[in-house]
């Protein structure tokens, strides 16, 4: 189905949906800057297999033809793993883009690198750009689930138990920053005990906790961690990234993933994200995304729609959209 026809069968009669985009990425390969692991680097081992199709320039022109059809009136760009000594170039890299466009993006997560000894200053840097609400940092992870209850990176220097990455977490809030949490589904828990540590740091959980596994074992470690980072006052979650390693989009598993995610959430913590262009590599189409999104939100009211699409995000990452009763 296409986006008009998803829109006429899944959305409550005469309901405008509007979309705050939570989480996608902007690159410019052929400008200044550099993003090693598209441009110069491979890794064989990339969570959703071959990403070669997506190694190209992907900024506001390619995100709306990808999204055509729907009514995105804003995005959040999330750190795109620039190189690492480019990581307040890329607030800058971004603030002109949203000079030539406001709503494309609205708002940036980006990256500090929790254990380099110029983080107050990197922090610092990334205040001083308007747009930059919070930081993602990805802790050093287990290769699989199995290493992960071996305890394989557990106090490993960068690890969610290193004291030093963690202090770095809690200079966050000193700057009015939340956090983007990407771990995969079996660090959750994890990441649970530390979070609650942390009192008052806003947290986002990326890509519905990346449940990877559909095995009942896997989905009943994905669980029992979501409902830990559930339980924490100040978590949120994006529902994004449903695909699954060797480009493996699965419909049917992913909708369940989306209904369970709500339910265990609410629908006032939780945050639609397309993550493109990376969606792109599993995701037949962003129609078949929304298709799955809809289909798992079913039944949802017209406030709830109003969340998940676009007011959390809003509130998150402290973004003002229009209100379309006055819009010319």
């Amino acid at each position: 189905m296409n986006a008009e026809t998803l829109q006429r069968e899944l959305l409550p009669e005469g309901y405008d949906l509007r979309i705050l985009d939570a989480h996608h990425h902007f690159w410019n390969l052929e400008s200044e800057g550099s993003w090693p692991w598209i441009q110069h680097e491979y890794n064989p081992d990339f969570f959703l297999g071959d990403y070669n199709a997506m190694r190209h320039t992907f900024l506001r022109e390619q995100y709306l033809e990808a999204t055509r059809g729907w009514n995105v009136v804003g995005t959040v760009h999330c750190e795109a793993e620039r190189a690492r000594d480019e990581e307040v170039a890329e607030d800058e890299f971004l603030g002109s883009l949203h000079d030539e466009d406001p709503c494309f993006p609205a708002a940036v997560v980006a990256h500090a690198s929790f254990l380099s000894d110029d983080l107050d200053e990197v922090l610092a840097g990334h205040a001083a750009h308007p747009l930059v609400r919070g930081i993602r940092s990805k802790p050093v992870i287990a290769s699989h689930a199995a290493g992960a209850r071996a305890g394989a990176v557990a106090g490993r220097p960068g690890s969610l138990q290193d004291e030093r990455w963690a202090a770095g977490l809690r200079k966050l809030p000193e700057h009015g920053f939340s956090y983007d949490l990407r771990v995969p589904f079996y660090h959750l828990a994890e990441a649970a005990d530390v979070l609650a540590g942390i009192p008052g740091l806003r947290v986002v959980v990326n890509h519905c906790g990346l449940p990877l596994d559909r095995s009942d074992e896997g989905l009943a470690v994905w669980r029992d961690g979501m409902r830990r980072l559930a339980a924490l006052p100040d978590v949120s979650v994006k529902v994004s990234e449903l695909g699954l390693y060797r480009n493996v989009w699965n419909r049917d598993s992913n909708i369940a993933v989306v209904r369970e995610t709500l339910e265990t959430f609410g629908f006032d913590r939780a945050m639609f994200a397309s993550n493109l262009p990376v969606a792109t590599l599993t995701a037949p189409t962003f129609d078949d995304v929304m298709e799955v999104m809809l289909t798992g939100a079913a039944g949802a009211s017209v406030t709830e729609l109003d969340q998940l699409f676009h007011a959390t995000a809003a509130r998150v990452y402290r973004v003002s959209l229009p209100n379309p009763t006055t819009e010319s």
